[in-house]
Parts: C-alpha cells; sequence; structure tokens
C-alpha cells in the first residue's frame, strides 16, 4: 500500500491537557505498531494552516479522527480539508468507560492511562482494518 493510499489517523492537537496527550498517544502507537502498513498520521498543525502537500494527501483519502475534547478541532479540520472522514473517536467518550480513572497529566500519564491509550489504540486499529478491508466490524 502506498503511503497516499494508507489510512490517514489524525489526533487532537490537545496540548495542555491529558485526553490530548491521550489522542496522540494512541495514534503513535496505532500507526507505528499495530498497522503501521495500513496507517499514517499527520499532524493537526499542518492540516489547519492550509499546507497544501497535506491536502493533497489527505483529499478524498480514508481518514480517522480522535479528539480530546467535544469541539472536534481534528475532525472538523480533516473535514474541511477534503479527507473520508470515516471514523470519529472522543477520548472524553471512552473516559466515561473508566469513571474515576486517574490517567496522569498534561505531560505524562500513569499506568492506567496507559493502559487507556492502549485500548483506544486498539479500537484505532481495529477500524483501519476496517476501512482497509481486513478487519471486522465491532
Amino acid at each position: 500500500m502506498s503511503t497516499n493510499a494508507k489510512v490517514k489517523v489524525v489526533p487532537c492537537s490537545g496540548v495542555g491537557k491529558v485526553f490530548g496527550l491521550m489522542s496522540r498517544e494512541a495514534v503513535l502507537h496505532t500507526v507505528k505498531h499495530l498497522c503501521p502498513e495500513q496507517a499514517d498520521t499527520i499532524c493537526l498543525a499542518y492540516i489547519v494552516t492550509g499546507d497544501d502537500e497535506v491536502e493533497t494527501s489527505i483529499e478524498n483519502q480514508p481518514c480517522i479522527t480522535i479528539d480530546g475534547c467535544p469541539k472536534m478541532c481534528s475532525a472538523k479540520s480533516v473535514a474541511m480539508m477534503g479527507g473520508d472522514v470515516r471514523g470519529e473517536f472522543k477520548v472524553l467518550d471512552i473516559m466515561k468507560e473508566h469513571k474515576g480513572a486517574q490517567p496522569g497529566t498534561a505531560t505524562l500519564l500513569t499506568d492506567q492511562g496507559w493502559s487507556i491509550v492502549e485500548e483506544i489504540a486498539g479500537k484505532l486499529n481495529s477500524r483501519v482494518q476496517e476501512i482497509s478491508g481486513g478487519g471486522r466490524k465491532e
């Protein structure tokens, strides 16, 4: 699969917030370890600033977004840039399944935080496999 044909998995920037850190770490784990042949990521800042090369790489391409907060900056920005958003995840929704969890801070995850990141990465991987034709639906 060529780099351009890979599913683009785009996290929010979420700098200064633990849920933003969790979204970025989950995406990195997904594209580097779980499905490097089927998925790639792009920095949201390049999308927001309208980088021509990035626009070409995501326009009409399958994309998955993950946001840390309800503002959904990643999902909205990827859609505005012409990406074919086939999956939207929110860390906030996933955290509802872990009431009382202490995932860490904006700069450091706890063991519990890393465990939830791995769970999120598993969900992203499943969606990438579905889009790539190699997996099952959840």
